[in-house]
């Protein structure tokens, strides 16, 4: 893997790499990249990551290979404190809470010693808490060049420093955040890079269409009648009906979530015609035009008051944006994307590309086959291209010191070069599933192997008495089987399941059935960081702690991200192979595009999503050589549908237990001989 880095990072040009777990892929494109001398753009799926190799993994290559290599962390803005916002927080409504006053006591205190303004410095304040967004900027509330501490700025601080930098470590949200609105310096950095790496790069399309489409949602709403009614009561008090406007805008959004119906957890509706699916057009056409007059009444009331600080003149463009966006759902769906409207405790409706192809093959090809450079600013345009496309931004800039650089012919030094790796692309050796929603269809793809050996460390079983997963019974049995396997291990399970209501229904029965012999811990029921560390901690039968062992019961973002190396962990239970779920707008919609393609929706587009999930989820179990498990998947379509094949053919080669006893008799091996947990 390193070598096909270092010669992607020489000739330049696409590479995408699936480097199985334990094969060491960070510093396999890490010691390549920082050899080579160029200025080079790393970027990862979490802000985890993102912050382990600033903190880690980089400073620790550098030091070893001896290089004078400056490196950046750049977050995205609302990880930074803003001075301008602290100091208005005081008179802000959120700042009379019960301990809100302290808390600004000790933001305040460290506001005068910070370098980077970073508030994961900032022990204490969690980013779920309600003064987080009034201490930092979003791009719709924040003035830019007229605000007044725009030159102690902490983001401008952070964007200079990285435009200084040889590596710079960002996030996939960042990257496209910027590419869609421009907003935080990476699209400044980009021409000045030569090699960009893409960790975790499984995640770029999900990441990447999200960003790339519009949205509109009664969060924007409520976040900007808190900033009006702020700004408004402490910068104009008395000129402007503040509190009537605020409570006009609060309502209509209040009614407008209403309208889109009574939910359990979060669905998203089709929207394929004039109105979601499930809702009363009547009803939904009322609330729609409410949420847009009160914005208009909004306007008029900053429009009044724009002259008197660059605070109003910020406000009315967010509101001007966010009446755009009304007219945009007002409007029938773009037939070449999909419309969907997302209703949880809150409201958001989203239009976006299917994927991400057309925007990222302008983005990564060669530039030597870039049309020729605009007379004025010396940028790579095609005829009809936009100055602030993806195309513009990633054209060499001769107002860089690489510009001239990257300028150089197709495969000398001065292409570009793009690298893309993960554990998990696909479930076959083309890497489909990856590259072509990225529109990658020219990379050089590999794979690399896990070092582990898979046959002797780990086993997979499919119990074959379990009912179907669509049974009523199913979930209960499952649990039932959970139960089985704590008697023996006394803890180190994980249970991954596909829906939260599963998840709630076997963390439920577990809870009542183990009562106190083994903790039952259930994703939403602690924040999920004490959950990661309490199951790491690890205890039950053996211990030399005499701890209680644990089960964790999770779903979602449990299935990828959670290391647990050493023997916390020796069993992961799968309640059911994670199809998509059918009745998504965006899958059905990439279904509908592949089926009129002339190609079967489910084996080219459902398989594999099932294929590349099961494979992260089992991907929890085996984290180093001396770990060794069991991979309970509680679904017989794996053994009995001739696609079953396909989706074992996907995993690790693990031995199989045929039967329930040779599955109990594996549990009691494990216990017998067990690793002590890795440091």
């Amino acid at each position: 893997m390193a070598m096909a880095v270092s010669r992607t990072v020489q000739d330049g040009g696409q590479l995408v790499v699936e480097a199985g777990t334990g094969t060491g892929k960070t510093y396999a494109y890490l010691v390549p990249v920082l050899l080579s001398g160029q200025r080079a753009l790393v970027s990862t799926a979490t802000k985890a990551l993102q912050d382990q190799l600033f903190s880690r993994d980089i400073p620790r290559l550098v030091e070893v290979l001896g290089l004078p290599v400056r490196v950046a962390l750049l977050k995205g803005r609302s990880n930074y404190l803003c001075l301008h916002r602290m100091e208005q927080a005081r008179h802000s409504p959120e700042s009379a809470q019960p301990g809100a006053q302290k808390a600004l006591a000790k933001i305040e205190t460290w506001a005068q010693s910070t370098r980077t303004g970073d508030m994961a410095e900032l022990t204490g304040l969690d980013e779920r808490s309600s003064l987080w967004p009034l201490v930092t900027s979003t791009r719709d509330n924040c003035l830019g060049t007229t605000c007044p501490r725009y030159r102690a700025c902490h983001v401008n601080l952070a964007r200079k420093e990285a435009m200084a930098s040889d590596v710079v470590v960002i996030n996939h949200h960042l990257f496209f955040a910027d590419l869609s609105v421009r907003e935080s310096g990476v699209a400044e950095l980009l021409p000045t890079v030569r090699v960009t790496v893409f960790d975790e790069a499984h995640q770029l399309n999900e990441i990447g269409v999200n960003f790339l489409g519009k949205q509109l949602s009664t969060v924007q709403l409520h976040e900007l009648v808190r900033d009006v009614l702020a700004a408004g009561l402490q910068l104009a008090r008395g000129l402007v009906d503040w509190q009537a406007l605020s409570a006009g805008l609060e309502k209509a959004a209040r009614d407008w979530r209403l309208a889109a119906g009574m939910h359990r957890g979060s669905v998203r509706l089709r929207w394929s015609d004039q109105h979601p699916e499930g809702v009363e057009p009547s009803e939904w056409d009322a609330a729609f035009q409410a949420v847009t007059q009160a914005l208009a009444h909004l306007l008029n009331g900053l429009d009044m008051v724009s002259e008197l600080a660059p605070d109003f003149q910020r406000l009315g463009d967010r509101t001007r944006e966010l009446l755009q966006r009304a007219a945009l759902f007002a409007d029938t769906p773009n037939p070449e994307g999909v419309r969907w409207a997302e209703v949880s405790a809150q409201l958001r409706l989203m239009e976006s590309p299917l994927d991400i192809a057309q925007a990222f093959s302008a983005l990564t090809r060669p530039v030597s086959l870039a049309p020729p450079r605009d007379a004025d600013s010396g940028t790579a345009l095609g005829p009809d291209v936009d100055h602030d496309s993806l195309e513009a931004l990633m054209a060499a800039d001769p107002r860089h010191a690489g510009g001239e650089a990257m300028a150089g012919p197709a495969g000398g030094v001065g292409q570009r070069a793009w690298i893309f790796t993960s554990a998990t692309l696909g479930d076959e050796p083309s890497l489909r599933w990856f590259t072509e929603p990225c529109g990658l269809s020219s990379a050089e793809v590999m794979q690399v192997d896990s070092p582990f050996d898979y046959a002797q460390q780990a086993a997979l079983y499919v119990p074959p008495h379990l009912p179907r997963p669509g049974d009523p019974a199913h979930a209960r049995q499952v649990a039932a089987l959970v139960l089985e396997a704590l008697a023996i291990l006394g803890g180190r399970t994980l249970v991954l399941t596909t829906t939260l209501n599963t998840m709630r229904s076997i963390g439920e029965q577990l809870q009542a059935q183990c009562q106190g012999s083994v903790e039952v811990l259930v994703q939403g029921q602690s924040p999920k960081r004490r959950l990661m560390e309490r199951f790491r901690e690890g205890g039950g039968l053996g211990d030399a702690q005499g701890r209680t062992g644990c089960v964790l019961v999770a779903s979602a973002s449990f299935w990828e991200g959670f290391d647990v190396p050493g023997d916390a962990l020796q069993l992961v239970v799968i309640d059911k192979l994670p199809f998509p779920p059918p009745g998504d707008p965006l899958f059905e919609a990439r279904s509908q595009r592949i089926t009129q393609q002339g190609k079967s929706a489910f084996a080219d587009h459902a398989l594999p999503e099932a294929a590349v999930s099961l494979k992260q989820g089992a991907g929890r179990l085996i984290r180093s050589e001396s770990d060794r498990g069991i991979l309970v998947v509680c679904d017989n379509r794996l053994s009995t549908m001739s696609y079953g094949r396909r989706l074992v053919r996907g995993l690790p080669a693990m031995r199989r237990l045929e039967d329930h006893a040779a599955f109990l008799d594996a549990l009691r091996q494990l216990t017998t001989t067990a690793n002590p947990p890795s440091a």
